[in-house]
């Protein structure tokens, strides 16, 4: 069996978001130069509403197949959730709170905001999801593999 790395499972995602979020907030506070842009609000609204959709189908698609939501016991996910907004993405909470964040990016414009939401993606992936993964390769063998293989990760 295979170590598990300290921080895999460690973090809840929302708070490496809120994180990100945080270091995107401190880049215009010792960078104010770095600024680039200010999208209007509307157009910083559209991620917002994306995310709240996808986020709140994906929670009620796992308590309709009475599954956790747990982001940190993924052992104890009773069935695999293959349906709904978890045909477009295995992963659409975390794909929330990458749109909330890049949402927030968005206002900031601020030139290091891509790092941040690329240091999100990196973190989530390696320390969240791909655990996440072994674990539900673990449950349901071929069933994931194929689920794996007929939907994307993010997007």
């Amino acid at each position: 069996m295979r170590k598990q790395h300290p921080l895999e499972l460690l973090i809840p995602p929302p708070v490496v978001m809120l994180a990100a979020a945080g270091l995107g907030w401190l880049s215009i506070w010792l960078w104010p130069g770095g600024r680039l842009f200010q999208l209007p609000l509307p157009w910083v609204l559209v991620p917002v509403v994306l995310a709240g959709v996808i986020g709140t189908l994906a929670v009620l698609h796992c308590f309709r197949a009475r599954t956790t939501v747990h982001p940190h016991c993924p052992e104890k996910t009773r069935c695999l959730v293959a349906y709904g907004v978890f045909r477009l993405s295995r992963n659409p909470m975390y794909l929330s709170l990458l749109l909330l964040l890049t949402a927030w990016m968005l206002q900031l414009g601020h030139l290091l905001s891509p790092l941040w939401l690329a240091g999100f993606v990196a973190y989530i992936t390696r320390f969240q999801i791909r655990p996440e993964e072994r674990v539900l390769k673990e449950l349901f063998g071929d069933e994931y593999e194929a689920y794996c293989r007929a939907t994307r990760r993010w997007i």
